[in-house]
C-alpha cells in the first residue's frame, strides 16, 4: 500500500458535483492498494495513520497524532499512486491491485481507522472524484 498523507485545514471530495466526504482540521489520505497487499497491510497502514505524529504540540514541535488534536481523516482511494512511468510517457498500472481486492482493503483501512476512534470520511471507490484541499503546514 502507498499513502500520501497531507495535513489539512479542511477538505472535501465531490462526485458528480455532490459532496460525498468532508472534513475540517485533520488529514487527507490518498490510498493506493498494490497487487499482493492483504489485511496485514491494511492494519499496518491504519495504525500508522492513527499514530503518525505530524501535528504541532504547545512547543511547536510535530509531536501529536490526529486523535490528540481532535482531527478528522478524509481517505480517498487512488490507484494512480501505483503508476510506473519509468519507461515511456504512459504510466503502467500493473502493480495496482484489481478493483475487487483494492476496494476490500480500502474499506478495511477505513474500518480500522474508525475502530481506533477516528472520525473518517471517504470518497467513492472507483468514481471520478474532485478533491478540494486547504493545506495546513509546510
Amino acid at each position: 500500500m502507498i499513502a500520501v498523507v497531507q495535513r489539512a485545514a479542511r477538505a472535501r471530495v465531490l462526485v458528480d458535483e455532490a459532496v460525498v466526504g468532508e472534513i475540517g482540521h485533520g488529514l487527507v489520505v490518498l490510498l493506493g492498494v498494490a497487487d499482493g497487499d492483504d489485511s496485514t497491510d491494511a492494519k499496518f497502514i491504519a495504525g500508522k495513520l492513527t499514530r503518525l505524529r505530524i501535528f504541532s504540540d504547545d512547543d511547536g514541535l510535530m509531536n501529536l497524532p490526529v486523535s490528540d488534536v481532535v482531527g478528522e481523516l478524509l481517505v480517498i482511494s487512488q490507484f494512480t499512486l501505483l503508476g510506473d512511468a519509468r519507461k515511456g510517457n504512459r504510466p503502467s498500472f500493473t502493480k495496482a491491485a484489481k478493483p475487487e481486492l483494492a476496494e476490500k482493503l480500502y474499506k478495511e483501512v477505513v474500518g480500522e481507522l474508525r475502530q481506533a476512534g477516528n472520525k473518517v470520511e471517504t470518497g467513492k471507490f472507483g468514481a471520478m472524484m474532485e478533491v478540494e484541499l486547504v493545506n495546513d503546514g509546510p
